[in-house]
């Protein structure tokens, strides 16, 4: 009975994290905002236990800065935490990419034209959560022939922090026909085995996003300040 009731506190902590999770992601719970367990616990109906757990589980993340006698806050990264984020995915989604490009198979290729599919019709839903999940399913798609799973359990780490500020970028970017042929144009390079160009074009776009995103954020923090 015990270890029962240990794996079902377990679980509740997880469900609990993975819904704070997306509510960071999705701007719901903003940066900086205050994270108290109290009104946590009261909010999810539950005990402060498996609201402990899940914000133990988000620390380590590195979504949330939280200790147990004093509280916390969702992370606010400075301008240059967030570009060293996007730096850090340029070196190692470039490295995976030129990697896997050599080793793609029709079977890689078709899995990707699907995400690519499922991706460009949520343009056409305006649907920015989903969007970024399938952004990242794409990316993730294209490097899995690398076979280095090292490197892609690290830029999973990544990419954790950086979820958030593409979601940001995608709610408000305007012109998305240039991500979108961007998208398109790296599974076609991918598939000529046109390895450099591939690679330069995935450099560019990551960079895009980077400098846009920063211009972005920096506006926005100087006009709540």
């Amino acid at each position: 009975m015990a270890g029962t009731r240990a794996i079902t506190m377990r679980s509740l902590s997880d469900v609990i994290a993975n819904d704070l999770r997306e509510r960071i992601l999705s701007g719901e719970l903003a940066e900086g905002e205050t994270i108290r367990q109290e009104a946590l616990a009261e909010e999810y109906d539950v005990s402060r236990m498996p609201i402990r757990e899940a914000l133990k589980q988000l620390n380590a993340e590195g979504l949330i800065q939280w200790t147990n006698n004093r509280g916390g806050s969702v992370t606010k990264h400075s301008l240059s935490e967030i570009g060293e984020i996007f730096d850090l995915r340029m070196l190692i989604e470039v490295d995976l990419f030129r990697r896997a490009i050599p080793n793609m198979t029709a079977s890689d290729f078709t899995h990707c034209e699907e995400i690519l599919t499922q991706m460009e019709d949520s343009y056409d839903e305006n649907d920015v959560g989903k969007w970024g999940i399938l952004n990242y399913k794409y990316h993730s798609a294209l490097y899995a022939a690398s076979n280095r799973s090292l490197t892609n359990e690290l830029l999973d780490r990544v990419n954790l922090q950086s979820d958030r500020y593409v979601r940001m970028h995608l709610s408000v970017m305007r012109q998305r026909e240039p991500a979108k042929k961007e998208h398109r144009d790296l599974l076609e390079l991918a598939r000529q085995k046109k390895t450099d160009e591939a690679c330069e074009l995935l450099t560019r776009h990551i960079q895009r996003t980077k400098d846009q995103l920063l211009e972005m954020i920096a506006s926005k923090r100087t006009a709540e300040d």
